[in-house]
């Protein structure tokens, strides 16, 4: 059976390039990069280079950026690492749960959180950020772009106001790394997270853009491993891993191949709001070029996807770390879509390796799988909608 991967925003595979890149240093290139003599020497000068090549991904400075083990781990590291109690935060309602939940953990250790709202679009609107500073107002973090609907988020004026007032401005930037271009003097950022395995690195590596002067306290305690901001045995293949795939985004991004994947993401998305009873959640905001999230009045979103998934695509109903959860995304919920519709969602994601052939695959699927679970449902017949009979 034919299978084709439309959820890159959970994850992306490891481009061959990647790959190849990475194989010595899971077997002759065995040296720890902290060691002196020439094992430990030779992945030293491997994850230094590397580290130029995602420097060069975000334009900051190679000295600038902390290795982690992913995303997650350096969101945590931006947030835990300024924020104290008795400081205030201000974040956003649609924010990763890497981000929500570490903001969760900081009001319960005592300090304020902001939770800035978004329009009907998911965007929010900078000058209830300016709004939303106090005189104790310590950190600003506000993501990018997002993971579910892509909708770009105005971090260079965000970026500014906290420059402005001289708080620290943080920006999740996994989803948009690789997919759009990255300036961090552009945004005005003081921290940056990005992730290998959305960009077609590997899984389990990030990294943290720290801008020069500012000081964070390390989660982790040990040796004095990326200049004493992150202590532990850096994990070599994964950093080439990922200085390769940023260098490969880099190029693509120069190349144009964002434009190519919007203009095949523009098609699917035209094609399937022919469907009736169906909508585009971010409509008329920017967006990432690879992304749209599509409802599907009348039926079940993971119904949808599991449906799909047995014909050979692979979609989403949003966040990967979310799947399993019973209650609808907390990104659509904020945008003010109903819990049904909220639910009957899916989130289409393109990556470098996809074809205009895959986006064919897709669409002589979705149509009659989509009509075919709106026979079974009881809201769609319930609703007095007839369903368009769809042609195979």
């Amino acid at each position: 059976m034919s299978r084709v991967y439309l959820d890159n925003n959970a994850t992306t595979p490891v481009l061959p390039e990647v790959l190849e890149a990475m194989r010595p240093y899971f077997g002759d290139h065995f040296g720890n990069a902290s060691s002196i003599h020439h094992h430990g020497q030779e992945t030293r000068a491997a994850v230094e280079c590397a580290r130029e090549s995602v420097a060069a991904l975000v334009g900051c400075r190679a000295s600038e950026l902390v290795f982690t083990s992913g995303g997650t781990e350096a969101d945590n590291l931006a947030i835990f690492g300024l924020a104290r109690p008795g400081d205030h935060v201000i974040t956003s309602t649609v924010e990763h749960h890497a981000v929500l939940n570490a903001c969760k953990h900081l009001a319960s250790k005592g300090c304020d959180v902001t939770y800035i709202s978004v329009d009907g679009r998911g965007r929010l609107d900078p000058a209830d950020v300016r709004r939303a500073i106090r005189p104790h107002t310590k950190l600003i973090t506000i993501m990018l772009a997002n993971n579910e609907t892509g909708v770009v988020e105005p971090a260079a004026e965000i970026g500014k106001i906290a420059a402005q007032a001289d708080i620290y401005f943080h920006t999740d930037a996994v989803q948009a790394a690789g997919k759009i271009p990255i300036d961090v003097n552009q945004i005005e950022c003081d921290l940056l997270t990005i992730s290998g395995h959305k960009l077609h690195g590997p899984q389990g590596v990030g990294a943290l853009y720290v801008r020069k002067g500012t000081q964070i306290e390390p989660m982790l305690y040990g040796g004095s491993h990326e200049r004493s901001r992150r202590a532990g045995t850096e994990n070599v293949p994964g950093i080439v891993g990922l200085g390769k795939a940023a260098e490969l985004a880099r190029a693509g991004l120069e190349r144009g191949d964002d434009l190519k994947m919007a203009t095949e993401r523009d098609r699917l998305e035209r094609e399937l709001l022919e469907i009736e009873a169906t909508g585009l959640n971010g409509e008329g905001a920017p967006r990432l070029p690879n992304t749209t999230n599509i409802y599907f009045d009348g039926i079940e979103g993971e119904a949808l996807v599991i449906a799909l998934d047995l014909k050979g695509l692979a979609v989403s109903t949003g966040a990967a770390c979310s799947s399993g959860a019973i209650e609808p995304s907390h990104v659509l919920t904020a945008m003010g879509l109903r819990p049904d519709r909220a639910k009957a969602s899916i989130r289409f994601s393109l990556g470098k390796q996809n074809t205009p052939e895959d986006v064919d695959f897709a669409l002589g699927l979705i149509p009659e799988t989509v009509a075919r679970l709106r026979e079974l449902s009881p809201v769609w017949a319930g609703a007095g909608v007839v369903s368009r009979k769809l042609a195979t």
